[in-house]
């Protein structure tokens, strides 16, 4: 079977114009995954604004599906770590009052502290004679009584 060299030329025609055409089809890129677009923040808005300029397209898109549920677990996690960072800064400052506090007590307790072994010796005296008073100031419980 002998092919003439003008059905080599079409079939090579037809080859080269298959070709040319796939190669100018546009590609289209898998849809973005969701951990994609949470680590790259302005592909994630981009697709945001896209997904917003066209409500009714948007539904069905996946990658706008995958962008809200992006934004979701963004929110989330901002949330969680907000969450996190006011314990924290509760145990801080719960720590300082408490050592506040015991720092107040101890010196309270140094100062009240009194050992009675290390004490000075102070010599007792005797009381002072005190002057008899005379008899008639002299009161008795019966006169102090209200008749």
């Amino acid at each position: 079977m002998v092919i003439s060299t003008q059905l080599k030329v079409a079939f090579g025609c037809l080859f080269a114009l298959m070709l040319g055409l796939a190669a100018c089809t546009p590609r289209h890129a898998p849809a973005m995954t969701v951990a994609d677009l949470m680590e790259d923040r302005v592909t994630l808005d981009g697709v945001l604004m896209k997904c917003n300029q066209n409500p009714s397209g948007a539904r069905a898109d996946t990658d706008c599906l995958n962008a809200r549920i992006a934004i979701e677990r963004l929110a989330d996690q901002s949330e969680s770590a907000e969450a996190a960072k006011r314990t924290a800064e509760f145990e801080r400052s719960r720590d300082q009052l408490r050592s506040a506090q015991d720092k107040l007590r101890q010196e309270e307790q140094a100062k009240t502290k009194v050992d009675a072994y290390h004490l000075p010796l102070v010599p007792v005296d005797p009381p002072p004679a005190s002057t008899p008073a005379p008899d008639d100031t002299k009161s008795t419980a019966m006169d102090r009584t209200n008749p």
